[in-house]
């Protein structure tokens, strides 16, 4: 017998298209929407065996792959998906233990969120493996936060409507955290993003990257904040209380 498509209401589109794989029918609604206003396509089915069939029939940018699964855990979906895709996988779990989200990587996952999630958390992961992958997600409009403008589509930074001359590493930087904004994101998370892998107590590659960007930024760099001994925030208010 063959299972029905999974639900996919979005239809046919210019955006990424992400296939998430979870129980949780509110969760995967809510999700649809969210992503859609960012102009990403999600499609969504709700045990194991129904999402590993259609994470192989149809060509997906990014497969989200809940643990918790009917039918075949997230695990064994993951090993049997990586048999035939290496398609992107980021694993949802409320599982949060060490050896939980090892056993994900190990079996071939891009990138682990445990569950509950920020959704504006769990967009820019998504974007960062995206973007790792070849397969970008920008959004169709600027993005505009403290005076700063970002054009993803030319990958342009304006600082209070000067063009800012910025380097590769350092857009990024500055877009992850824009997305992220209100948030503290940590150096391992920015190292994982930008240059696949985790960041050691001496690499102080993304320091200077941030550095040199406030400096580019002049008086509105002020909203790129660290946070000692963590990360970094973008403020997203008139003046956060994190540590400079």
């Amino acid at each position: 017998m063959t299972d029905a498509p999974p639900e996919d209401p979005t239809g046919p589109g210019p955006g990424p298209s992400v296939l998430l794989i979870d129980d949780d029918l509110e969760l995967c609604d809510l999700l649809r929407e969210f992503f859609a206003q960012e102009g990403i396509r999600l499609a969504a089915a709700h045990d194991g065996r129904r999402g590993l069939g259609a994470a192989l029939d149809a060509d997906r940018d990014l497969i989200l792959l809940d643990v918790m699964l009917p039918g075949l855990d997230g695990f064994e979906v993951l090993r049997l998906l990586r048999r035939r895709s290496q398609v992107p996988v980021i694993m949802l779990t409320a599982r949060s233990a060490k050896a939980d989200r090892l056993a994900g990587l190990g079996a071939g996952a891009d990138d682990y969120v445990p569950k509950p999630f920020d959704p504006d958390e769990l967009l820019a992961r998504v974007r960062a493996v995206l973007r790792r992958a070849g397969r970008a997600a920008r959004p169709v409009a600027p993005l505009e936060a403290e005076g700063i403008r970002l054009i993803p589509t030319a990958r342009e930074v304006f600082a209070g409507g000067e063009l800012v001359a910025t380097t590769t590493f350092e857009y990024e930087i500055l877009e992850y955290l824009v997305y992220a904004a209100g948030r503290i994101v940590t150096r391992d998370e920015l190292t994982a993003a930008l240059y696949q892998r985790r960041s050691s107590p001496f690499d102080r590659a993304i320091d200077v990257h941030v550095s040199r960007l406030r400096k580019k930024l002049g008086p509105l760099g002020s909203a790129v904040r660290t946070v000692r001994g963590v990360g970094y925030l973008f403020r997203s208010g008139p003046d956060d209380e994190a540590p400079r």
